[in-house]
Parts: C-alpha cells; sequence; structure tokens
C-alpha cells in the first residue's frame, strides 16, 4: 500500500504544470466535485522547491476556474431553470453529487446576496462550484460575473498556495511526519470514495 501511494503521489507531483492546474481548476470549478485544494497546493509546492513560478500558478489557476465557471453560467444561461433542476434530478447528476437541493441552496445565495455571490460564493464550501448556474439563469451581466468570478478564484487561490508556500519552510518537519500523512491522506480519500459509492447506491434506492 504504501509503494502504490507513494507512486501515485510522486505521479501526480510530476505530472503537475501550468496547463494540468488550469485544467484541473476549469474542472474544479464546474459540477464536477474535484477539490481546489487538491490542485493549488502541491503546485504551490512545486514553486518553493523552484520547479515553478508561485505567481503563473495563481494566474492558471484563476484563468482555470473563470473557464470552469463560464461553462456553468452558460448552461444556467441557455437551459434556464426548469431544465437545469430537471438535469440535476438525473442519475448522472446524483454520481457527481449534483443535486436539486444543492442548485437550490446556490440559487438561494445567488438571489440573497446578488451579483456578489459570485465572489463571496468562491470562499464557501459546497456553494463555489455551483454559483456560476444560478447567476448564467439569472442573465447576470457576463462582464460582472467575469470581474467577480475572477476576483473570487484569485483570492482562494492565493490564499491556498500561500499556505502551502509557507508550509515549504517547515519540510524538513513534514519530512519527518511524511509517512503519517500518507496515511491520513489515503484515509480521507477512501472515505470520500465510499461516501460517493454509499451516497449513489442510496439516491439508486
Amino acid at each position: 500500500m504504501r509503494t502504490i501511494f507513494s507512486s501515485i503521489a510522486a505521479w501526480y507531483m510530476a505530472h503537475i504544470n501550468y496547463g494540468t492546474v488550469m485544467l484541473l481548476m476549469a474542472i474544479e470549478s464546474s459540477f464536477f466535485p474535484l477539490p481546489s485544494e487538491i490542485v493549488i497546493p502541491p503546485a504551490a509546492w512545486k514553486a518553493a522547491s523552484g520547479d515553478m513560478n508561485i505567481v503563473l500558478v495563481v494566474l492558471f489557476g484563476t484563468i482555470g476556474a473563470l473557464l470552469g465557471s463560464l461553462f456553468n453560467y452558460g448552461l444556467g444561461y441557455f437551459l434556464g431553470r426548469k431544465l437545469i433542476y430537471k438535469l440535476a434530478a438525473t442519475r448522472f447528476a446524483k454520481v457527481i453529487m449534483v443535486t436539486p437541493t444543492g442548485i437550490g441552496k446556490a440559487e438561494t445565495y445567488f438571489l440573497r446576496h446578488g451579483r456578489s455571490s459570485t465572489l463571496i460564493g468562491r470562499l464557501v464550501p459546497g456553494i463555489r462550484h455551483l454559483i456560476s448556474i444560478p447567476a448564467g439563469m439569472a442573465k447576470m451581466k457576463l462582464r460582472d460575473f467575469i470581474l467577480y468570478t475572477v476576483i473570487g478564484s484569485g483570492v482562494w487561490n492565493i490564499i491556498l498556495a500561500g499556505l502551502s508556500y509557507a508550509l515549504y519552510s517547515q519540510k524538513q518537519l513534514l519530512d519527518k511526519y511524511f509517512n503519517e500523512i500518507k496515511y491520513v491522506l489515503l484515509a480521507a480519500g477512501a472515505i470520500f470514495v465510499v461516501y460517493l459509492i454509499i451516497h449513489f447506491i442510496r439516491k439508486k434506492d
């Protein structure tokens, strides 16, 4: 198990570049539940080691977030509220953890906070990857949407990158407890996969 995890982690770190950061952040900002916490921090860690540039990590991460958000915005804008909720009730949507309830929460948040929700919502777990859909449904001005999305995702990426970059100074301490950290992350990943499976089976029944 140690060898497998180490190989996966090594492969992942070896293949992180500006292009993959942009792609993964685009996916994260669409309806697929890929956490940005597994994208920006590893890239920032490589930047701290000198293999990448921290400014470009944030830049490409923010561009990716904007692209993914524009995709969701387009879905809401062109499909409309009725079809969006209908799609959210499909089996595929349930597999990727998108539900009418989740869309409803994002819509309520958007209606409550208005245009600024596309900025503030980027910092709210469970909301940030769906907030662009109600913005599209409400026909929010594209210029304003892009501005608020870039600011919100940029701030979030700076926070994640800054924390990871700062942790690099504690590299010796982290190396000392690397095995423990690996198993915690592995356990967390396993729990998440089990949760997805159970969630899908319950919804299917």
